[in-house]
């Protein structure tokens, strides 16, 4: 009997097909990002770290006067 001539590679040949194309895919996506210049991160950088300092500031405030709200009702009873 004649052997089938299109026999499905073994596991290992088409894993490491896949693993190839997935890379080929990665590299030609990384080529379309447009990556920020110095100015836009160093801006981006201040608007983030601006946003954590006023946010962490509310945040404080708020623990502040829930934990003296706490306290006084403790106090009533």
């Amino acid at each position: 009997m004649a052997e089938a001539t299109n026999k499905k590679p073994n596991f290992f040949v088409r894993t490491g097909r896949r693993i190839a194309k997935w890379f080929r895919e990665m590299k030609s996506e990384l080529k379309k990002v447009v990556w920020p210049t110095g100015k836009q991160l160093l801006n981006n950088t201040l608007i983030v770290l601006g946003a954590v300092i006023v946010f962490g500031v509310l945040l404080f405030a708020f623990d502040w006067l829930a934990m003296k709200g706490v306290s006084l009702l403790g106090g009533l009873f």
